[in-house]
């Protein structure tokens, strides 16, 4: 067997069974979770899901077992099965019909009655059902399903593991929309349903299908402080098939009378909603969940958590530094204490969730940063020049903007030519200040402001509100630096914590795709993307950090100045069973030491067929479905990298099997505008390719990988006078090749 290496990477034909097949895709899972302790089965939906074998849960005491896949009947199917019942039906009038007759037409009408209610939505119109197991001790939180099957897995999905009884609703149980009326923005006016009886504290679980209202009655003591959190957005973020793109859910809540006390269509600025309810009087008090314009379907799933559970509205400060102890103020609903102690010795920078426990119960997570600079409090009075707080460079300052208008003014001294970043950590860090920011020197003249900064690392935060300056100061003197609210608000609540330093170039990594299923042997396309701080151009070696043996990456570099790099994942040839988790590191030189990221697993995940966004998720995983068959290698270029001159061309050779290499075909992946595939002729041992490079679009300098995606025409005695492209067989991709464009001949 050849040995893989950076040049020399083996690769495997995926199953022609699978190769016309998209890649498995998950669209949700209902319910998306479960109480500790519990047995139950949760449907998944999704695309392309036919041969799923397996289920993998994240984290320990969880086990997923598949029971059943199935997939709406195609014309022909339900054509078959009307001639089937007919003909028992026949048998019947004839006195004829058995016992196994009669299951038989039964089993036929309840699929045929399907087929009629069948979904309009491919993208979540098959299911798997499973059976899941929690421990008693597993650990209360979010974890990651993920389905497999021969042709690979599928997406992460978020699945909850909770405390409380759970119940779970059946779409007979909603309350439908008239079809007159199944129009955006019209509510309901046909009598509902009964709502369904609850007792807290408990977890709800359900699913919103057009025009429909799930509603839930519980009794309530006087007194009582009740949180109602729904979770919907943050099971499933972005509905990449419909518009605009996800499940937009509201609460209302109305008392024994029937009359509304309390509505909520998000939480400050998160999109799902938040309830909290001081309860007036004794009595029956009912909930009602919906999307805000009565849409849904079947991935539109809720989980809502209700009863005297603790929640933390705020806390502050913010953060504190690694390694060190640091007292939290906290401010809530049915918490335990008002402040806890922070302890994060051995711990590194970064954001940690953080949770308080009352009782047997455990509060919703919060962010809490934690950093290696020295650290501050904002001292009032601060709001003017004259009061301003003196700090000294760097520091990160820890403050409130605490009432309306208020503003904090902080001072620092400065050399000519010095530069300065001053960067407010706050909504990202669930505050609801939307900070301003403005630097002036010592004649009160404006310098720089900024209102909002796009952070690419932020994720599903829906309003970028945090403010930052990067800024050269002019001359040796002293320098004010003043924040607010934009909207001039202001309250307790309203924390930050404002760095002030001098630029720190560095780098985020986030990886894409975050689940690999492929033959033994097999080269998977992976994109990584670099997240570049305080003008940092360097070139950045990418390598798996502590993986398994026979994983291998090719072209594992993303170049001087760019963004991202397209590179490709070998797995090992024999069979691995249940899948592997990898990591991928970042190595970069900067001002002459050497710094290392983790990449960040994620989804590059679209809303409103438009807008994508690298949702960073848990795990990496990767899953060997069965052995390869076939091994095809490059021969090394020159150099270790392909020279692509511009206005020329260059030669590959590709090494593959006597009986595969007439039938291969190739197409290059994404490449740079400018490169085509000229030629590919069979040569003893393999293939020789011929590339071009065209003068007016490539430039000198430019690197980058090739990936090229190889194919399997029919056999020349299959009966076809020539090849047909729509009839050959798409077998995967090949070990990425780095590349870069020179002057030409």
């Amino acid at each position: 067997m050849t040995t893989p290496s950076r040049w020399h990477a083996l690769w495997a034909l995926a199953a022609v069974a699978f190769a016309q097949q998209g890649a498995p895709r998950a669209g949700y899972v209902y319910p998306a979770g479960g109480r500790q302790g519990s047995t139950f089965e949760v449907t998944v939906g999704g695309q392309f899901l036919t041969g799923t074998d397996s289920a993998y849960i994240s984290g320990a005491g969880v086990q997923a077992k598949v029971l059943e896949y199935a997939r709406p009947l195609r014309p022909v199917e339900a054509n078959m099965l009307r001639e089937q019942l007919k003909a028992l039906m026949e048998k019947r009038q004839q006195g004829a019909l058995t016992a196994d007759d009669a299951k038989k037409a039964l089993d036929i009408r309840a699929k045929l009655a399907t087929f009629v209610r069948r979904t309009a939505n491919p993208a979540i119109a098959e299911t798997v059902t499973l059976q899941v197991a929690l421990s008693q001790d597993a650990a209360p939180g979010q974890r990651e399903l993920r389905l497999a099957s021969p042709a690979g897995m599928t997406n992460p999905l978020v699945f909850c593991i909770g405390q409380l009884p759970e119940s779970s609703k059946t779409r007979s149980e909603a309350v439908p929309l008239p079809a007159a009326q199944k129009k955006q923005n019209q509510r309901p006016n046909n009598p509902p349903s009964p709502p369904l009886d609850v007792t807290l504290p408990a977890v709800v679980n359900g699913q919103i299908e057009p025009g429909h209202a799930d509603r839930y009655r519980f009794q309530a003591r006087r007194g009582q402080r009740l949180v109602i959190a729904a979770s919907a957005r943050e099971l499933i973020p972005y509905i990449s098939d419909a518009v605009p793109g996800w499940f937009q859910a509201t609460l209302t809540l109305r008392d024994p009378v029937g009359k509304e006390v309390d509505y909520a269509g998000h939480y400050l600025f998160h999109p799902d909603p938040v309830l909290h309810f001081e309860v007036p009087a004794d009595g029956a008090y009912e909930l009602e969940i919906r999307d805000s314009i009565y849409r849904g379907r079947e991935d539109f799933v809720y989980r809502i958590a209700l009863g005297e559970l603790p929640f933390v509205t705020s806390l502050f400060p913010l953060g504190g530094r690694a390694g060190a102890r640091t007292t939290v103020e906290l401010k809530g609903w049915n918490l335990a204490a008002a402040k806890l102690t922070e302890n994060a010795k051995g711990k590194a920078p970064g954001v940690e969730p953080i949770s308080v426990r009352n009782g047997e119960w455990i509060s919703n997570a919060v962010p809490f940063a934690l950093d290696a600079l020295p650290e501050s409090t904002e001292k009032e009075p601060n709001n003017e020049k004259q009061t301003a707080q003196r700090v000294k460079l760097p520091i990160i300052v820890n403050g409130r903007i605490g009432r309306p208008g208020d503003t904090d003014m902080l001072r620092f001294s400065g050399r000519a030519g010095e530069e300065i970043v001053a960067e407010v950590f706050a909504r990202r860090l669930d505050s609801p200040l939307d900070s301003a920011l403005r630097l002036t020197g010592a004649s009160g003249k404006e310098l720089a402001a900024n209102d909002d900064y796009e952070d690419n690392a932020a994720g599903l935060l829906t309003h970028q509100a945090d403010s930052r300056i990067a800024f050269k100061l002019p001359a040796k003197g002293t320098y004010y630096l003043q924040i607010g609210d934009t909207q001039h608000k202001g309250g307790p609540d309203y924390a930050y914590r404002l760095h002030i330093t001098r630029p720190q170039p560095g780098f985020d990594l986030r990886v894409t795709p975050s689940s690999i299923g492929a033959r033994g042997g097999a080269s998977i396309p992976l994109t990584v993307y670099a997240l570049r701080k305080d003008g940092f151009t360097g070139e950045i070696a990418l390598a798996l950090k502590d993986a398994p043996p026979g994983f291998l990456l090719d072209g594992a570099l993303i170049p001087a100045n760019e963004d991202k790099v397209r590179l490709t994942l070998t797995v090992p040839q024999g069979r691995v069973e249940g899948p592997r988790r990898l990591a991928v590191e970042g190595r970069a030189i900067i001002q002459g030491r050497e710094v290392r990221r983790l990449a960040a697993p994620a989804e590059d995940m679209m809303q409103a067929f438009a807008y994508h966004h690298l949702v960073p998720v848990k795990e990496l995983l990767a899953r060997i479905n069965a052995p390869g068959r076939f091994t095809v290698r490059w021969k090394s270029p020159a150099n270790g990298r392909v020279k692509l001159p511009i206005g020329g061309t260059a030669n590959l050779e590709l090494i593959a099997p006597q009986q595969l290499a007439g039938r291969l075909q190739l197409a290059l992946s994404q490449p740079p505008d400018g490169l085509s595939i000229e030629r590919v002729s069979p040569v003893p041992g393999g293939l020789a390719i011929l590339l071009r490079a065209t003068a007016d679009q490539l430039k000198p300098g430019l690197k980058g990988n090739l990936i090229f995606d190889a194919f399997v025409a029919p056999p020349a005695n299959s009966g076809a006078a020539t090849p047909q492209p729509n009839r050959r067989q798409p077998v995967g991709a090949l070990p990425a090749l780095p590349f870069e464009a020179v002057a030409g001949p």
